[in-house]
């Protein structure tokens, strides 16, 4: 996959770049930028360096279905989980990245499409969130969407899916709400927008299902 573009710098009167390297020129670049940034006392700050991986802008979904009260999650390996010592296998959103100029709703149906082989019949916006403040300028959309959850077996999977010219391996389960909320709230996902979508439902379910439920 080639590189993406990554937008320049914004111009503000309360930073002061002084340079910019890229240093990594892969999918995914990286950039080390010295600069100076505007104190609280009004001062500008001595000179910093940051080292910042160029992700972009990103798009996640939490599906639900509010005639089942039910949730669909994917589950998938990530290293990085792996490298922190955590479990590697993820409970997660389907999510990804924009390709450069798409729209993010239009990429949320394709990622839902590639990753779950799913659709959903209504999208709303829940609020946009910067995933790595201390490293990444990734910053993700993140949506809830209505569907049909599929039938499943006694353990929740429904299949697996996942683009195989990526190597992707995806397994789809679908949970009751109650139960993905409660294992949200005592910690058990690291998945942090995962936690952050449903942590949303938790507060909005109500006024969800009514909305979605009504003729």
């Amino acid at each position: 996959m080639l590189p993406r573009t990554s937008p320049p710098l914004p111009v503000s009167s309360d930073v002061s770049v002084e340079s910019e390297q890229r240093v990594w020129s892969g999918r995914f670049p990286l950039d080390v930028v010295k600069f100076r940034n505007r104190r609280f006392d009004g001062a500008m700050s001595g000179l910093r360096t940051w080292e910042i991986w160029r992700r972009g802008k990103a798009v996640a979904m939490l599906p639900y279905d509010p005639v089942t009260d039910s949730v669909v999650l994917i589950e998938q390996f990530r290293f990085p989980a792996f490298a922190a010592g955590l479990e590697p296998v993820l409970v997660e959103l389907p999510a990804g990245l924009l390709e450069d100029g798409e729209d993010p709703e239009a990429a949320m149906h394709r990622e839902l499409q590639e990753e779950m082989a799913m659709t959903a019949d209504r999208l709303e916006r829940i609020g946009g969130y910067l995933l790595t403040a201390g490293g990444a300028d990734e910053f993700c959309e993140l949506y809830v969407g209505r569907v049909e959850a599929p039938a499943t077996g006694p353990d929740g999977i429904a299949w697996h899916a996942g683009e195989a010219a990526e190597d992707e391996d995806i397994r789809v389960r679908v949970w009751p709400a109650v139960k993905a909320i409660d294992a949200a709230l005592n910690g058990e996902f690291t998945n942090s927008i995962t936690v952050v979508g449903l942590l949303w439902l938790a507060a909005r379910q109500g006024q969800l299902r009514q909305r979605w439920l009504a003729p």
